[in-house]
């Protein structure tokens, strides 16, 4: 018997929403019916079934039903999905049970029946506390319908509980942002993520973005750095860039993508990082429930396989770690690589320490609140620029 000792993360896809929200780009559908969205569930169950034996000698200790919109799916549905997830896995009695919620989709009775069957995270979608600002999202609640869900899932026995923000969204102001976090903190969930307006291609959004009510750009970069200072002073430590939590209620399935442990992700448009490779399925329920149901005919639902190099999973780690507030270890660094983070990377570090974006503590490097705003611009040029001395190295090229 195989011994069961290595942890894995378990992400299911939901590609459903009841309407697309103007700034939305991941994989969701708005025009499909319950019937079909049962078809989906039952491929999403034969899918675990497939990957139940070689996911054995793993715990699932982290399981994170997202979307899309999960809430969306009639409730019976989602109890059989969760069912399946544990007769197919191996599952810790204290794993993390996230599913993310739209306000005004999911009710008292069914908060209680998905409490009941072993989620104990809620992961609320709200955005915004002003409704002329979820208006100008083409949210499909006000914030009346946020605070209902939200009093609802706590009556229900939720007491971990996380709530999506934005900034620098049509029509808000640094005041009106201020007043969202202020109506959140007064509720005291234990977590809170704050993400800036990105405009992506194909989105309604990019066809538009010359006639947006957006803030100004300095505006906005104030617009985080006064969240934060705010957050802070509420209790509300910052472990990630994006992410806030009290004490012990970080995000605990997040957290395995930014330590780049491994996870499975199930459904189309899913992404996976499990026994050494990386793999994604295609963006195409309709093939997906097709593939699933009919294993003996040539569908291909893999969009991307691949394993990683070391190099890879050296630029994968620094740029995932140095978004955690904690950094890189230089000693954490060569136990899992035998290189030395300083002969790699230290005179980059340094230049961004004396402009004020990087600290170090000791054998830690990490961002400055600064830094972290500007953090995707700093790694990837310092990752781009060391790729190909990274696997000279590796290579034994001096």
């Amino acid at each position: 018997m195989e011994t069961i000792n290595k942890k894995l993360g378990l992400y299911i896809h939901i590609p459903f929403c009841k309407s697309k929200c103007h700034y939305c780009d991941f994989y969701s559908l708005t025009d499909y019916n319950d019937k079909f969205k049962k078809l989906y569930i039952d491929s999403l169950l034969l899918h675990m079934e497939d990957y139940a034996r070689s996911a054995k000698p793993y715990t699932i200790d982290t399981i994170y039903i997202g979307g899309g919109t999960p809430s969306s799916l009639p409730c019976n549905d989602l109890l059989d999905l969760i069912d399946g997830i544990y007769f197919n896995f191996n599952v810790s009695a204290d794993a993390e049970f996230t599913i993310e919620v739209n306000p005004g989709t999911a009710d008292h009775s069914t908060f209680k029946k998905l409490f009941k069957s072993g989620v104990n995270r809620i992961s609320f979608g709200m955005q915004s506390s002003c409704d002329n600002e979820l208006q100008a999202l083409a949210r499909i609640h006000n914030f009346e319908d946020f605070e209902n869900s939200y009093e609802a899932a706590r009556r229900a026995g939720f007491e971990n509980i996380n709530i999506d923000v934005m900034f620098g969204i049509p029509e808000q102001t640094p005041s009106s942002l201020r007043t969202t976090l202020e109506r959140i903190c007064a509720l005291e969930p234990e977590h809170i993520s704050l993400y800036g307006l990105k405009i992506e291609e194909n989105t309604p959004f990019a066809q538009i973005i010359d006639s947006l009510n957006l803030p100004e750009e300095d505006e906005e970069v104030n617009m985080y750095f006064e969240s934060v200072k705010y957050l802070e002073l509420q209790g509300y430590e910052q472990y990630e860039i994006s992410n806030f939590s009290k004490s012990g209620k970080q995000c605990l399935h997040n957290l395995k993508y930014w330590n780049c442990e491994d996870y499975l992700g199930l459904g189309p448009s899913a992404h996976s990082y499990y026994n050494g490779y990386r793999f994604s399925f295609k963006t195409d329920v309709e093939m997906y429930i097709e593939a699933l149901k009919n294993v003996d005919q040539d569908f291909d639902i893999i969009d991307e396989y691949y394993e990683i190099s070391v190099s890879e999973r050296i630029g994968e780690y620094i740029m995932l770690r140095m978004r955690l507030n904690e950094g890189i270890n230089t000693d954490k660094f060569f136990e899992l690589f035998g290189l030395e983070f300083d002969k790699l990377y230290g005179k980059y570090m340094d230049n961004y320490k004396n402009e004020g974006y990087i600290i170090k503590k000791g054998k830690n490097y990490s961002f400055t609140v600064h830094g972290m705003y500007l953090s995707n611009y700093i790694l990837a040029s310092m990752l781009d620029f060391d790729e190909k001395s990274v696997s000279k190295i590796l290579n034994g090229v001096n």
